[in-house]
């Protein structure tokens, strides 16, 4: 790589090539250009989000009142299901891992590309047909899966779910944890093998590290899901039993499978954005991260700690040690802890200002740690015991992951949107947003907190007027309307964005890291100069040169040179070399 002084003006059309390939359509449908992937996988996942959330205002609407009937147990149960597994499966990982990661990792690395340009498009693809596989089973004579997103056996047997609803979910799981498993792959290469020069380890942007450990998660906890997938498959159609007591089989055994999967899963879809939020926070407080090798290690730890904590979902089973499982648990608390203390002090004595991302980042601070303090208490078996099949689990589960995806996830896109478009987004729309999610996230959920500990169950259709939990449900409900209202308030705002441009310039936050040294949106192979890497955080010392560097070296100012050959060698369809040359011009 030649790392080059910026250009003193701007690079000709001719030399820039800006096109490479086919357009419109075409060029969405076959480029393997990782940010068109990115795009594709935000829209993707968005859009499944959108049928997601629609599902659950129909049961929130269910609900609302004894005795409703709005929709049949049934239908009920395949929109539980469906809900689940599109946020879980379809949203969150995909917006994160597969959009946000895929845009912007290679950014931040100074990379041209993704390592395996046509393994990331295969990545895409399975996806993207696992997800519209996984809802076609609306369109099915027996209906969608009504298991619930955990597939409990044995009621995901053939006996007790036939049809070809929840044998589609099964495939479904098994496309879209092999996209996630071929895009884990890609990360750790792009990120081991195509740093800019002076990008080591630990100059590395945060959100690119929790990527990065996220990758190596779901290395290790997809591959156990598939393999549980297989032997569902297996059960419903070639005779084993291998969850079928009848058969001598074990229906925990799938319960530790999946949650050997499903509580990695957690963090897996966590720490994204953990990364997102600490880059925003920095970025709006005006200064570099505080404690930053301690949020590596706090995330390495994490992720490590996250593998020895599935079976706090079993405590009720009587099959685990109970002790040994609730240590660990609590001990998880320890790192999510170090983070919130540096996210803190990142904050502490910073030059703050509140544009609409600070806003998000700040809201899921809030909603992670009220979220994280309720699963402390779950942690205690005791108290397990007395709630665990209530919607005091439902107000937790939904404040962690609603809390990470939706506010850190929203936080992310509001703080990208320039870069991935070259517009800004409207801020009073973007604050409206915000306060809207934020009350109606509290509205939402506090309630079923109280419902739980009144003994309302989840995973119910249906209640008595005896009960007396109409008016909380009534609550809640209205709760669930506002999260829509606010949802929607973000749809118009990027619609409006779009469609009436405001420019964003290259870096209109100031931030910090690699993706915002090149325009906005950035050129095919992303960069035609790199600035100095001496620090985590290299725009800024090269935007700000009177700031001394960490080693104690003032960062020289900018010297003009000639553009020269701007060419960067791969291409989307061959992948990117090894080499990484990404800019040309005057060495420095």
């Amino acid at each position: 790589m030649t790392i080059a002084a910026r250009p003193a003006l701007a690079p000709s059309p001719d030399l820039l090539e800006e096109e490479h390939g086919p357009t419109g359509m075409l060029k969405w449908l076959t480029s393997t250009d990782h940010k068109v992937i990115g795009k594709s996988y935000t829209i993707t996942s968005l859009v499944f989000f959108c049928m997601a959330g629609l599902m659950a205002m129909v049961m929130r609407t269910q609900l609302t009142s004894p005795d409703n009937t709005l929709v049949s147990q049934h239908l009920y149960n395949e929109l539980f299901t469906m809900h689940g597994s599109l946020m879980l499966y379809l949203f969150a990982g995909p917006f994160a891992f597969g959009g946000l990661a895929n845009f912007i990792v290679p950014l931040q690395v100074g990379a041209p590309d993704m390592a395996f340009p046509r393994l990331n498009a295969l990545s895409y693809w399975l996806y993207l047909g696992g997800g519209m596989i996984m809802v076609s089973g609306f369109l099915t004579v027996g209906g969608a899966a009504d298991f619930g997103w955990v597939a409990y056996a044995p009621l995901s047997s053939a006996t007790n779910t036939p049809g070809a609803g929840p044998d589609m979910w099964i495939v479904a799981l098994l496309l879209t944890g092999f996209s996630a498993i071929f895009t884990g792959v890609n990360i750790v290469a792009t990120v081991f093998y195509l740093r800019a020069p002076g990008l080591t380890m630990f100059r590395l942007p945060i959100f690119t590290w929790n990527m990065l450990v996220t990758a190596i998660l779901i290395l290790i906890a997809f591959p156990v899901l598939a393999s549980a997938m297989i032997m569902l498959w297996c059960d419903r159609h070639l005779g084993t039993h291998i969850f079928t007591v009848s058969g001598g089989g074990s229906p925990v055994l799938w319960q530790n499978l999946f949650w050997f999967f499903g509580h990695p899963e957690v963090y897996i879809l966590a720490l994204p954005f953990f990364g997102i939020v600490t880059d925003v926070l920095a970025t709006f407080s005006r200064k570099p991260v505080f404690g930053y090798k301690g949020m590596v290690f706090a995330t390495i730890s994490i992720a490590a700690l996250s593998t020895s904590v599935w079976a706090h979902h079993m405590y009720t089973t009587g099959t685990e040690l109970l002790p040994f499982f609730s240590l660990m648990t609590y001990m998880i608390a320890v790192p999510t802890g170090v983070k919130f203390f540096n996210w803190i002090g990142t904050m502490w004595r910073g030059s703050l200002t509140f544009e609409t991302p600070m806003l998000y980042a700040v809201g899921f601070l809030v909603v992670f740690l009220f979220g994280g303090v309720t699963g402390i208490l779950l942690a205690s078996p005791p108290i397990d015991f007395a709630v665990h099949d209530t919607y005091f689990v439902v107000a937790h589960f939904h404040e962690v992951l609603f809390g990470s995806a939706v506010f850190g996830g929203f936080a992310g896109l509001y703080f990208w949107y320039p870069k991935f478009t070259g517009r800004m987004t409207r801020e009073g729309l973007g604050k409206a947003s915000f306060w809207v999610m934020f009350v109606g996230f509290w509205v939402t959920f506090v309630p079923q907190y109280i419902l739980g500990l009144h003994g309302m169950p989840r995973r119910i259709a249906e209640y008595g007027a005896a009960t007396g939990w109409q008016s909380l449900n009534q609550v809640s409900t209205a709760g669930a309307y506002l999260l829509f209202a606010s949802v929607a308030i973000t749809l118009i705002n990027f619609w409006v964005s779009w469609r009436r441009p405001v420019p964003a310039g290259d870096n209109p936050w100031d931030a910090h890291t690699l993706e915002w040294a090149t325009s906005s949106p950035p050129p095919h192979h992303n960069f035609y100069w790199i600035p100095p890497i001496r620090s985590e955080r290299p725009v800024w010392d090269y935007n700000h040169p009177e700031h001394a560097t960490p080693n104690g070296h003032a960062v020289p100012s900018p010297v003009p040179a000639a553009v020269g050959s701007l060419a960067a060698p791969g291409s989307s369809d061959g992948g990117a070399g090894g080499s990484g040359h990404v800019g040309g011009g005057t060495a420095q």
